[in-house]
């Protein structure tokens, strides 16, 4: 088996598949990059474990007998914001753009490379794990981001964010009045030098819904036609 590469941040890493051999195989690679796994085959079980548990990511198969994927990951985001890696086939757009709005943190198609998922965990986890900063948080009128305990308030009301969409935001807070192509922000919050642009317009539309006074009718987070996106801080 190819060596891998020590992950800067290592975490607990639940992984979801029905699939036996996908398992093991998936497991064999995160615990090379210092991850302490543990498995499950179902949903109920899934959800059983992160409960008891509490893992620092999850691994998650679309596919998955009685409770499937997308099921799973609603129920984790109404207590948790636990980043989630959704395994997708790779025609199935319609269930991947409805895994990133129920609040998946990434997707990778099957078939895929166990080297690369393990590689995308460990870029998850390094996202989600302490952040150098200059300050200690962001603010714009009544919203708020603790950056050093990954917070957020709005009118004094803590939000939940997903890993991603706590980056996102955090990204687009400190480059105020620029305008960032969906390709500028994959690069620059994912690290991806390419993928589906539509993982990033879902995300901003979560946020929306969550930052926003009005969604329909943003004011923090505008869309600039023909280019992206752009934060306007509320003054």
């Amino acid at each position: 088996m190819e060596e891998l590469p020590k992950a800067e941040v290592t975490g607990r890493v639940l992984v979801v598949d029905d699939d036996l051999t996908v398992r093991d195989v998936v497991r064999r690679y995160l615990e090379l990059a210092g991850h302490r796994v543990e498995l499950a085959g179902d949903g109920e079980q899934a959800l059983r474990m992160a409960a008891a548990h509490e893992p620092d990511l999850v691994v998650l198969d679309l596919m998955l007998p009685g409770l499937d994927g997308l099921e799973v990951c609603r129920r984790l985001r109404e207590h948790s914001a636990v980043p989630v890696i959704m395994l997708t086939a790779r025609g199935d757009e319609e269930d991947r753009v409805l895994g990133l709005s129920l609040g998946a943190d990434d997707y990778v198609s099957k078939p895929f490379s166990a080297r690369e998922l393990a590689l995308r965990v460990s870029s998850v986890l390094r996202r989600v794990g302490p952040r150098p900063v200059t300050a200690a948080g962001l603010s714009d009128g009544s919203l708020r981001l603790d950056l050093t305990a990954r917070r957020v308030e709005r009118d004094g009301r803590e939000l939940t964010l997903t890993g991603r969409e706590f980056d996102l935001l955090a990204f687009l807070m400190e480059h105020p009045g620029r305008a960032y192509s969906r390709a500028d922000l994959l690069a620059e919050v994912w690290g991806w030098e390419f993928g589906d642009q539509s993982t990033v317009t879902v995300h901003v539309r979560r946020l929306r819904e969550k930052v926003e006074a009005d969604p329909a009718n943003p004011v923090r987070i505008a869309t600039v036609w023909g280019v992206g996106y752009r934060y306007d801080p509320s003054g």
